[in-house]
């Protein structure tokens, strides 16, 4: 394969942050310096290339993570520099911000070698950044950190550099400070460079490189000499330079800033504001000198389906194809577009793959590398490289694709599980069928969006991850499948469990004329740590049950479990052994094991303390100080637990709290009325807490 761009020159990026800290408005100045949009689009005015969808541009958020490729050159080369020679390719995820569309962040950062971490220049760190920084730090992303909107009223860098300081990590280190803040933010300074930055032009696309002023000298300086400081402290011939008092060159510097950065021991940190087209350029040159290429990393890991064993592949385009599927999409154009990430290998169109977790083969359509929702055909894509095949039948989220001749399952990836559930129907007969497809396929694109039959009532219910995930889901019905359905209230999705070990027997014999029924199982229940979910185990020695009909008991124990035992909640975190029991030689059957199973579990998880179990939730409010009791009193009435009080300045409070979901409907309406339209809250899924007595009861008989 000619490549057209080396591999050391392919950056995988994602720019991940906190709702409303300008993700968006960062990735459309990106696309606008490095060409490839020629007008940039504003959140504000609805005319974002990433935010694409309908329901994006009218609420002004990120739904779902697009995929783009542009290239860009350094920007500090000297003009007879910038060649093709010194371009990179840049293959860019924008992720959501709000913590329903959570799915998508994981994902993307699966597949991503590094990222770009944007921070509120007012708020700092907020909840959602402390989230998505913990999922990179589970994926062992490397990331630089920007630190935007500088320019607005109360914006700190120093107070913004220090709440990532102690909230996320001590690695930080600056290596642009602002010139200026709030309305007075003209530039930056560069301490590698040690000069100063400014941005020109209608759309700060000219940069002007000017020398330092004296009144900045001194403050430059003492940040310069901190950089050093760290920098040097990662790397034993610049700690022996450095102590030695001898200088240490810009090259020198970027070089272990780099290797630092690719083995997480620092963060380098920006600073700027896109809205105002200042500092974006130099994120991006941060991005060629601090962030990896795909052979930068180790070879991916995968077991062979085949051998049980661990086998790696290297990003190379001459050894095995192996790719990662981590994003469905539904195109009004072509149909199902299965986004995916090149490991290892070459994919041409035309071919044939191996879907190793399915075990089938799946021929590939085309091939399109994307650029939002615009795209580009390609005959093949080599490693390291990110793009959509189309026409590909029975591959999903978290599937792994292969050269058949050399299967290998790459590591999956694990979702959270809906929180919030609510009824839908047709509005009509007609719309019965087409509310089935519609589901069917949101389900496949999501997959923390679930759907079940209740047995009982034969309703539909729907589950997400939050109130706004399935607004949107019943609004992408209607706009795109063209389906109108009525739906109920948000429901809590509780669950079951147990609090002890219990024991109880499962017998079920009938006799009616000719072959009777016979199965007679005893059970073992217990808890389990919380997320750890339900183990089965078989300890049933000398064949006193025979082995074909030890399947069927643990059927009937997921079955029953499913179905729930107190108030009709799935049970989770369990323990169940199969201990003892007996058979007969003419009547047993697995239809009978499977029924006493079912009895034997339930009659244990009975004796065994069932207690409900609720989605807690980590909320953050931001409100004027002058609300901060009005604010507080109605999150006490909501059971709140209050952890945390903090300032923000400028007379704004944060309260930190953990609630139940269950008191949190609604939220939204209450906290504007009680603040006059000012206060703003953020609210995560932190754990499954269990419910109050007083509260199982209320549940259990409106549930009857």
């Amino acid at each position: 394969m000619a490549r057209d761009y080396p591999i050391e020159k392919t950056r995988d990026i994602g720019i991940i942050a906190h709702i409303d800290a300008g993700k968006t408005t960062v990735t459309e100045r990106v696309l606008f310096y490095t060409g490839v949009s020629h007008k940039i689009g504003e959140v504000h005015t609805g005319d974002t290339v990433m935010d694409w969808m309908e329901q994006e541009r009218e609420r002004g958020i990120t739904i779902t993570a697009a995929a783009t490729t542009c290239f860009w050159k350094k920007s500090y080369l000297p003009e007879n520099q910038q060649t093709k020679e010194n371009e990179f390719r840049f293959n860019i995820i924008d992720t959501p911000g709000h913590i329903d569309f959570t799915v998508e962040v994981q994902r993307s950062l699966r597949v991503l070698d590094g990222a770009v971490v944007v921070f509120d220049g007012v708020a700092g760190v907020e909840p959602q950044s402390e989230t998505v920084w913990r999922q990179a730090d589970k994926f062992h992303v490397p990331r630089i950190c920007f630190i935007n909107k500088l320019d607005r009223t109360g914006a700190s860098f120093e107070r913004s550099l220090v709440s990532i300081y102690e909230r996320l990590t001590p690695n930080v280190v600056a290596v642009t400070i602002p010139i200026g803040h709030e309305q007075s933010h003209e530039g930056v300074i560069d301490l590698m460079r040690m000069k100063t930055i400014k941005f020109s032009g209608d759309h700060g696309e000219r940069l002007e490189v000017l020398e330092i002023p004296d009144a900045l000298k001194k403050s430059a300086e003492e940040w310069r000499h901190k950089m050093i400081e760290k920098i040097a402290e990662s790397d034993d011939v610049l700690t022996e330079k450095y102590l030695n008092g001898k200088e240490i060159s810009e090259s020198e510097l970027r070089e272990a800033l780099r290797k630092a950065t690719l083995s997480y021991r620092l963060v380098p940190v920006f600073c700027g504001s896109a809205l105002k087209n200042k500092g974006v350029q130099l994120v991006l040159d941060g991005v060629i000198d601090y962030l990896p290429s795909p052979v930068d990393l180790p070879p991916v890991i995968g077991i062979n389906p085949k051998t049980g064993a661990e086998e790696s592949r290297e990003a190379k385009d001459d050894v095995p194809f192996s790719a990662l599927a981590f994003k469905l999409q539904a195109d009004p154009y072509v149909g199902q577009l299965t986004y995916f990430r090149v490991y290892s290998g070459v994919l041409s169109a035309g071919s044939y793959v191996l879907n190793s977790v399915k075990n089938n083969q799946e021929r590939v359509g085309r091939i399109l590398r994307m650029h939002a929702n615009s795209r580009e055909e390609v005959k093949e894509l080599g490693a390291g490289n990110i793009g959509a095949i189309v026409g590909l039948k029975n591959t999903y989220t978290g599937d792994t694709l292969c050269d058949p001749a050399s299967p290998i399952v790459l590591e999956k990836i694990i979702f959270p599980e809906p929180v919030v559930s609510l009824k839908i129907e047709p509005k009509t007969k007609a719309d019965q069928e087409k509310l089935g497809i519609a589901l069917r396929r949101l389900s496949e694109e999501d997959p923390t969006f679930k759907i079940k039959g209740d047995q009982e009532t034969g309703d539909t219910i729907i589950s997400g991850m939050g109130e706004l995930h399935l607004e949107i889901i019943v609004d992408r019905m209607k706009r795109e499948f063209n389906v109108v359905a009525n739906v109920g209230r948000p429901q809590v999705a509780y669950k079951e469990t147990i609090k002890k070990t219990a024991e109880a027997e499962g017998k079920y014999i009938r006799q009616s004329g000719g072959r009777g029924q016979y199965g007679h199982v005893w059970l073992k229940v217990e808890p389990r740590e919380r997320g750890k979910g339900f183990e089965f185990i078989n300890a049933i020695k000398g064949g006193i049950i025979p082995q074909e009909f030890i399947p069927a008991v643990e059927k009937g124990v997921k079955e029953a479990m499913e179905k729930g035992v107190l108030a009709g909640y799935p049970v989770v975190d369990i323990e169940v052994t199969l201990y003892d029991g007996s058979y007969h030689d003419v009547d047993s059957s697995e239809a009978a094991f499977k029924i006493a199973g079912s009895i034997a579990f339930q009659e244990a998880a009975r004796q065994a303390g069932l207690v409900l179990l609720e989605p807690i939730m980590k909320v953050e409010v931001v409100t004027p100080e002058n609300f901060l009791g009005e604010v507080t009193g109605d999150l006490n009435s909501r059971r709140a637990h209050i952890e945390e009080m903090k300032d923000r300045g400028m007379g704004i409070k944060v309260i930190d709290a953990k609630v139940s979901l269950a008191e949190m409907f609604g939220y939204v309406t209450m906290v504007r009325s009680l603040t006059q339209g000012r206060a703003s809250f953020t609210m995560e899924f932190d754990r499954y807490g269990e419910v109050p007595q007083n509260i199982t009861q209320l549940i259990i008989e409106g549930k009857k």
